[in-house]
């Protein structure tokens, strides 16, 4: 077992996998940057993918790719790096009955083992190297030196040495240089559903409502969005508070900006948020937030979110703001669902009432 709560690159060793063969199952941003640092760590990579535009993009990148059952055949460590909802049926079908005997298998994220929704066999070791880190920043940090951090976790050791290949995939793949951090597959997932289901909505609404309010007040446009995220002074903050502390970065700003932030920061210091984040995270460790995603009729009321959340007047406000400060606009295929698609999950009787909650909820057009 792991007798340390965080490990760096002198804690592992990397010769442990001179004769192992890793298959990388999905070829996407994680499974790209993690198949590129292994194989630049001199480590064996071979892909598993379905046929499609990554599969062309994996043997451009010199790799021998495979079907994921062929990948899975030879390999002596699977990394699975595919989406979560997807997980479960590729595991049951093209996963583990083309497993080699003694394999090891790596999950990037807790989730289906920390609900159950994966029940891999006894007799294989199990692991988790989850990183703290998009994919093209995990690329970008191995190559500079800097690595990321990374939660990592034995769920299951069949062999006795499940341990250190953990650390030696995680040196391998550069996120010892900055860290890992040992969790359970549970803490990892509640971490990871807490900070996407209650931080970030949270910290999206105040964003939202500091835009309204100015926007009412009668403040340009430009200069607002500007103001609030453009600048990228947000974002440049979030790294300071990263590397010198939350609380000390603020020595960065003017006294002004000191006195205003501490003075009039104290009338939001009960926004009552405690009660509602507790609830999520209670949905979250019971497994309630794993049953819902799971139902079918989830993926239609995702539908209609989705399509209210891209249609909300903030997006037309930014375009048109990002063309009058000559920014790029980049376009990304955010729904393929056309209006009529959408018109038809609206009339659903299955899921009516729970559609009317959130349309009250949402500005958008329709």
């Amino acid at each position: 077992m792991f007798d340390k709560k965080i490990y760096f690159d002198d804690d592992a060793d990397i010769s442990c996998l001179k004769n192992q063969t890793v298959a990388i199952i999905g070829y996407g941003n994680q499974g790209r940057a993690q198949a590129l640092n292994l194989r630049d760590s001199n480590v064996n990579v071979i892909i598993g993918t379905i046929a499609d535009k990554n599969k062309v993009k994996a043997a451009s990148d010199g790799f021998e790719v495979y079907s994921i059952t062929q990948a899975v055949k030879k390999a002596d460590i699977v990394f699975i790096l595919t989406p979560d909802e997807e997980m479960p049926k590729l595991f049951k079908n093209y996963i583990q009955p083309f497993l080699k005997k003694n394999a090891t298998i790596n999950f990037a994220s807790g989730y289906n083992l920390a609900f159950n929704l994966i029940q891999p066999p006894i007799d294989k070791n199990v692991i988790m190297i989850a990183p703290r880190m998009i994919g093209v920043g995990v690329r970008e940090r191995y190559k500079s030196g800097e690595g990321f951090y990374s939660f990592i976790s034995v769920y299951n050791d069949a062999d006795g040495n499940a341990h250190n290949l953990t650390l030696a995939l995680a040196k391998a793949i550069g996120t010892l240089k900055a860290g890992a951090i040992v969790t359970t597959v549970k803490e990892e997932a509640i971490l990871d559903l807490f900070n996407e289901q209650a931080f970030g909505p949270a910290f999206g609404q105040v964003l939202l409502s500091s835009i309204k309010t100015l926007l009412k007040n009668g403040l340009p446009p430009e200069a607002v969005l500007c103001e609030m995220y453009l600048s990228g002074e947000m974002s440049y903050t979030y790294r300071k508070m990263a590397q010198i502390g939350l609380i000390k970065q603020t020595n960065f700003h003017s006294h002004t900006s000191q006195y205003g932030a501490m003075s009039r920061g104290i009338r939001y210091m009960d926004l009552k948020l405690e009660k509602k984040f507790q609830k999520t995270i209670d949905e979250i460790k019971s497994g309630d937030f794993a049953k819902e995603w799971s139902n079918p009729l989830t993926k239609l009321k995702f539908k209609i979110i989705k399509y209210f959340a891209m249609n909300q007047p903030i997006n037309k406000i930014e375009n048109k703001v990002r063309k009058n400060l000559k920014l790029n606009n980049i376009k990304i295929d955010a729904s393929t669902d056309d209006i009529d698609d959408i018109k038809g999950i609206l009339k659903n009787s299955k899921i009516e009432t729970e559609i009317n909650i959130i349309k009250e909820l949402y500005d958008y057009d329709l």
